[in-house]
């Protein structure tokens, strides 16, 4: 019988099955950021454990609140930062060269088809997109993780999402992932892998596979994860490629170098490198808890409505709904490819008075290319506030918090009873509907414009 990816990854990290169906994986990649890592350092440091399994394969990022904003968060930077610095981790990102941890982790090349991946952080599940196994801890799992390098889990179904047809005009990947967690409800893939696959799949660059798994928890599911193919050999070359005289990155928008672990496997041309993915790649015979059909060439533009990812209606039945603030940016929509979407619609327009624009660059990287390309300027001239790499707003702690009855458009994930700001209200949207928004002054297509 054929095996899932998610199968074939467990049974290749497997270190033990000590009861029932709990598999202890060995871990490739341990992420960690400044609000949750600090809790599991200092218990470690308590117990006398203040040590690290392999710090080749720790990465730590600050990128919550960036710079802090009180002595409570610069004393978390502090401890990451320090804690750091003692277990010599080279891999780790502090403010100037920082940006949002699921957008610089991936654009420095650290996770892989096959890898398995934990984080104190949610939308972990991001790295899926690589064909990994990547997932969301609590605090005791990630000490596990930082000291052990392993983690439990048990072993999840996968569910499988064919997005099929062709998608409509001004239809992204954000509007993709929307109708998929209309359809199945914010617990519709609890405990499960959700597995995206189809030709909508296939035809989507890196960027926007990682949007749709970013989201997969927003369903209920433990990883979202896509099948590696050519597109994730183009996108990790400049770090899986065998280095070549004179050979740069030459990659816009993403700050790129090739990692120096003896374990990290390098390939002479990307066929020989798609070739070895392949093998992270779900059988034909494979066996799906449920397989869900979604033929997206009747999609239009999304946002969601109330308070759950899962409410979710129309740009054109929302059309004329005024809001406060337009955010553009997160883990899930901040990175270069969503900056030109959003300028595009920008360019030449000014913003509503009535409205206050923020945009916030996944990282410094996709910061410096957006000003290269002259993205920064419209996004200045048309009246907005452009940011540094953060995910203070996103989560409602800076650099973009709402106050009470307010409503923002957001390209973040999640839309629930004052996420950004107590009292205030999310309508979660694509960079191009967001900044199409911002110029109307209420929610709006840029058709419309």
């Amino acid at each position: 019988m054929g095996r899932t990816l998610a199968e074939k990854i467990f049974d290749a990290h497997v270190a033990d099955r000590p009861f029932g169906d709990t598999w202890v994986l060995k871990l490739d990649r341990v992420f960690c950021h400044e609000i949750t890592t600090p809790i599991a350092i200092n218990d470690l440091v308590s117990k006398n454990l203040d040590k690290v399994f392999d710090p080749e394969k720790i990465k730590a990022v600050i990128d919550h609140v960036t710079p802090a904003k009180d002595s409570k968060t610069a004393g978390q930077g502090k401890v990451l930062r320090d804690w750091a610095r003692r277990h010599q981790i080279k891999d780790f990102f502090d403010i100037g060269r920082n940006g949002v941890c699921h957008a610089i982790f991936p654009e420095k090349g650290f996770v892989r088809p096959g890898f398995t991946v934990i984080m104190g952080d949610s939308h972990t599940c991001t790295h899926g997109a690589f064909g990994a196994f990547a997932a969301g801890v609590g605090t005791t799992d990630l000490e596990v993780g930082i000291l052990k390098g392993v983690c439990a889990f048990r072993k999840p179904e996968t569910l499988r999402i064919n997005l099929n047809g062709k998608p409509g005009k001004g239809v992204t990947p954000k509007d993709v992932i929307l109708a998929v967690i209309t359809k199945i409800g914010v617990a519709g893939a609890t405990d499960r892998v959700m597995e995206f696959r189809g030709p909508i799949i296939d035809n989507m660059s890196m960027e926007g596979r990682m949007t749709v798994c970013n989201m997969a928890v927003e369903a209920g599911a433990t990883s979202g994860v896509c099948m590696p193919d050519m597109t994730t050999v183009e996108y990790l070359w400049p770090f899986i490629g065998k280095r070549v005289e004179g050979r740069g990155c030459g990659v816009e928008g993403r700050g790129c170098r090739v990692e120096g672990g003896e374990e990290e496997k390098t390939y002479s041309s990307k066929e020989e490198a798609l070739a070895d993915f392949e093998q992270w790649r779900s059988d034909d015979d494979a066996v799906y808890a449920d397989t869900v059909d979604i033929d997206c060439s009747a999609l239009e533009p999304l946002a969601t409505v109330g308070f759950k990812p899962d409410q979710v209606k129309t740009i054109r039945e929302l059309k004329g709904t005024t809001v406060d603030q337009v955010y553009i940016g997160s883990c899930t929509n901040g990175r270069i490819e969503d900056l030109r979407a959003a300028a595009a619609v920008l360019k030449g327009r000014k913003i509503a008075e009535t409205v206050r624009g923020i945009v916030a660059p996944a990282t410094t990287a996709v910061y410096a290319q957006a000003l290269k390309e002259g993205l920064i300027q419209i996004f200045m001239d048309a009246g907005f506030c452009v940011t540094n790499a953060t995910c203070g707003a996103c989560l409602g702690m800076s650099n973009g918090v709402l106050a009470d009855g307010e409503v923002c458009a957001s390209t973040t994930n999640r839309n629930f009873y004052g996420r950004m700001g107590k009292g205030g209200t999310v309508h979660l949207m694509s960079p191009a509907s967001a900044a199409a928004t911002a110029v109307a002054g209420s929610i709006s297509n840029p058709e419309d414009l």
